[in-house]
């Protein structure tokens, strides 16, 4: 039985899963932005959910500095930060960055939605 406690000891000592993940190419794209922009390194991307939109709220990205209040965590190799109240909304999030005919951007795969608009900007909880 003391095998079994060790390894539940250590799993409780185990980092808490990225709340949010961007892709592979998702990552990519930002690190390109970055570059492209001259960001400096201080900056992480900062993911925020706001009030408005067609259904409801509406996300946004951003590259920001650290504050006291926000949540940081990494995915990819991309350092990101997220308020209190937007992470309630994000938890789970996969965000990638899709090209197509119709436009390119960043998608949210988000599991928290009850339903989006037609344009897939906005949505709803």
């Amino acid at each position: 039985m003391p095998a079994a406690a060790n390894k539940t000891d250590e799993a409780l000592g185990e980092a808490p899963a990225t709340p949010v993940t961007l892709t592979a190419r998702a990552a990519d794209k930002v690190r390109e932005i970055r570059v492209e922009e001259k960001i400096q390194d201080g900056y992480a991307l900062r993911l925020k959910v706001l009030g408005g939109g067609c259904s409801g709220f509406a996300y946004d990205l951003y590259f920001d500095q650290p504050q006291d209040i926000d949540q940081a965590f990494e995915s990819n190799g991309v350092k990101m930060l997220c308020d209190q109240m937007s992470l309630m909304y994000l938890m789970g999030t996969e965000i990638d960055y899709v090209e197509s005919l119709q436009g390119s951007g960043f998608k949210f795969g988000n599991p928290n939605v009850k339903s989006t608009c037609g344009c897939g900007s906005s949505f709803s909880v």
